[in-house]
């Protein structure tokens, strides 16, 4: 299976995932060897440049797979996955992680966590300064650089999160339910602050949602997987303009066409019946 490349004039996805299965043993009871699970089966998918995409689906279903072999944590039992071309094997520096924990270190600063991929990268000094300062301004955390984790909010951390995870400059996201664990409020301003960040930046993304508002908010096309062993059962277009900004789009009056339709897919009013 060769590297996805130019069709009809388009250029080559940023990711792209072809004919992806992942398989897990699990252990019998007496310890020998059990059942085979099929976590997601023959999954396809592309990613453009500048494109954020949507995985929703059941829990269960893949989806965290699916991120953990993006990112080359784990690697497909069949089928492969690529990044600007090249085969996914390792952990790629080309792609970054969010997840909903924040994984701040306690021990540094604010802007010390932000420049912490730089510093692993051995970016030198002065260019790690300026672009964790940028990173900072652009989160809209300026003024806590010097602070601690344990003086901000949940959703400051968050911030604090996406802005150490734009510094490394990747040219694919991977982005794992970051904002689940906080307040409605809060979590419709830290979309706001993504989804103006992404379009601004022009970045890649692969975002996985339990919120359908959110998928619709943020994207260019949702997703939507069955139940385990996962695979990619629609796809909807998201035909609503200012991706780069969340808020408007919660306010358009074709935002509840989308939800709706997601509900039935996902078969939300036969579960809760």
């Amino acid at each position: 299976m060769g590297a996805p490349g130019k069709t009809e004039g388009k250029p080559a996805p940023r990711l792209a995932f072809r004919r992806v299965t992942k398989r897990f043993g699990r252990r019998s009871k007496a310890g020998g060897a059990g059942d085979v699970i099929t976590a997601v089966n023959e999954v396809t998918l592309e990613v453009a440049d500048g494109e954020v995409v949507s995985l929703i689906g059941p829990s269960g279903c893949g989806k965290s797979t699916l991120l953990n072999m993006g990112s080359g944590l784990d690697l497909p039992s069949e089928g492969e996955v690529f990044v600007d071309g090249e085969r996914v094997v390792k952990p790629n520096a080309q792609v970054a992680f969010m997840l909903q924990k924040d994984l701040l270190l306690p021990w540094r600063t604010i802007r010390a966590n932000v420049e912490l991929g730089l510093e692993i990268q051995g970016v030198a000094a002065a260019e790690r300064r300026g672009r964790s300062e940028a990173y900072l301004r652009s989160c809209r955390l300026t003024e806590f650089g010097d602070h601690y984790p344990y003086q901000l909010s949940g959703g400051m951390r968050q911030r604090a999160a996406l802005a150490r995870t734009l510094a490394v400059d990747p040219k694919v996201l991977l982005l794992d339910e970051p904002f689940s664990a906080l307040d409605a409020q809060t979590k419709m301003v830290l979309q706001q602050d993504l989804s103006r960040t992404l379009q601004q930046a022009g970045k890649t993304a692969l975002f996985i949602t339990h919120d359908l508002v959110e998928a619709v908010a943020l994207s260019d096309r949702v997703l939507v997987m069955s139940a385990r062993p996962g695979r990619i059962v629609e796809e909807i277009i998201i035909d609503l303009p200012d991706r780069g900004d969340a808020m408007r789009r919660r306010e358009h009056p074709a935002m509840g066409q989308y939800v709706p339709r997601l509900m039935a897919l996902l078969h939300l009013r036969e579960a809760a019946a």
